[in-house]
């Protein structure tokens, strides 16, 4: 049975200050840090055959925080980035809603916001999916854990499991540090685990973004 740990990156200043980060390049700050040195113990204890990260700095460096207790290298994959927020990144949500209030009003509703280059979540799932399917083909029957982002995350794991648009947005968002957990055999396919476990510490309101 293959196993795939999705990881989301530990904090940023950005996280902090609700501000869209999309693929923009930003670094973990302080408590990012500690959150990724906090939660590799635990991940390591699952014996992972395989580290692979969003190159993305945030992302990375979480990942590089477990590949320093288990000497694996990490693989970095540039389809395992955030969603592209175009027009938006660099803004906080509130500015957002602010210059653009009916393309906010509907990503709030889980549609696609027209006009400011914001990539479709069927797009993003698609290219996540086919990342963390890619990295489970190449280390086959093994536990590959893999360092993205929460968006990504999210659409990539609903990828696997052919879940809808209106069943993952019924999924909470990962926490900082936390990780979606899921399993695979020729029967059953891809099957879900967990979903948002990791260190019971360092819990601040997840951003979106």
């Amino acid at each position: 049975m293959s196993r795939l740990i999705v990881w989301r990156h530990g904090n940023t200043d950005w996280n902090a200050s609700d501000r869209v980060q999309g693929q923009t390049d930003t670094a973990l700050n302080d408590l990012g840090r500690e959150q990724a040195e906090t939660a590799a113990p635990l991940l390591a204890g699952f014996h992972p055959d395989a580290i692979v990260a969003s190159d993305l700095r945030r992302a990375a460096d979480t990942a590089a925080a477990l590949a320093a207790l288990t000497g694996l290298p990490v693989r970095t994959d540039p389809r395992l980035r955030e969603r592209s927020y175009g027009k938006w990144q660099g803004l906080t949500m509130a500015e957002v809603a602010e210059r653009y209030p009916s393309e906010h009003a509907r990503w709030r509703a889980g549609e696609q916001p027209e006009g400011c280059d914001v990539e479709t979540l069927d797009d993003l799932g698609k290219r996540v999916g086919q990342a963390l399917q890619d990295a489970a083909d190449q280390t086959p029957g093994g536990t590959i854990v893999v360092a993205t982002h929460g968006g990504a995350a999210r659409q990539g794991c609903g990828f696997l499991l052919g879940w809808s648009t209106e069943v993952l947005r019924r999924v909470g968002p990962l926490q900082n540090c936390h990780w979606t957990d899921l399993g695979h055999d020729p029967v059953r396919g891809w099957w879900l685990r967990a979903h948002n476990a990791g260190p019971s510490a360092h819990r601040p309101t997840p951003s979106p973004v």
